[in-house]
């Protein structure tokens, strides 16, 4: 290191230099914009929740279950997507399925969104393209650990994103979270 380098006067200075540089010429813009230059912009800042930003169609968002044209999950719980999970979120227990052509069927399908990492590997492991990650839904909380817990109903309730990628359909609030 130089000897003005470790005093950090002159790293300081050109941190603020730049700091500044990118004030001034944004507050210049949106000054001419103001004015009437519709082509000047500054930085602009989007007022979260009423404008939302433009989302990637491959953005992955909360899991869902697919529905076979009888109603009942598209899932034969093979297990693929609770092995390949990195994160060990998924949860299944298989029964048979009343229809002898098909073999099992989940009689449990849980997913934990508290350890979910949205890696997208069950969606890629699953054979029967039962699960999807295509809900457009980004925003989920709980007050409590379990209400990160979405079972096989929460998962069979939700329905794809519509073209502009927003949820079709309200998130279903599992029992442990209604007033």
């Amino acid at each position: 290191m130089k000897l003005l380098q470790r005093f950090y006067l002159v790293e300081v200075v050109s941190g603020l230099t730049l700091t500044a540089a990118h004030f001034f010429r944004n507050m210049g813009l949106h000054i001419a914009h103001a004015l009437g230059r519709t082509d000047a912009r500054g930085a602009v800042t989007i007022q979260y929740p009423e404008e939302r930003r433009p989302y990637s169609p491959r953005l992955r968002s909360l899991h869902r279950l697919v529905r076979r044209e009888d109603g009942s999950p598209r899932c034969v719980a093979c297990m693929m997507c609770e092995t390949v999970c990195p994160a060990h979120c998924i949860y299944i227990v298989a029964a048979e399925h009343p229809n002898p052509e098909i073999e099992k069927v989940p009689a449990r399908f849980d997913i934990d969104l508290g350890k979910c990492v949205f890696c997208g590997y069950c969606v890629e492991a699953c054979p029967e393209d039962a699960i999807r990650m295509d809900t457009g839904i980004l925003e989920f909380s709980s007050y409590s650990r379990d209400g990160m817990i979405y079972t096989k109903e929460t998962l069979l309730a939700l329905e794809p994103a519509g073209a502009d990628g927003r949820p079709t359909s309200p998130v279903p609030i599992p029992a442990d979270r209604r007033p």
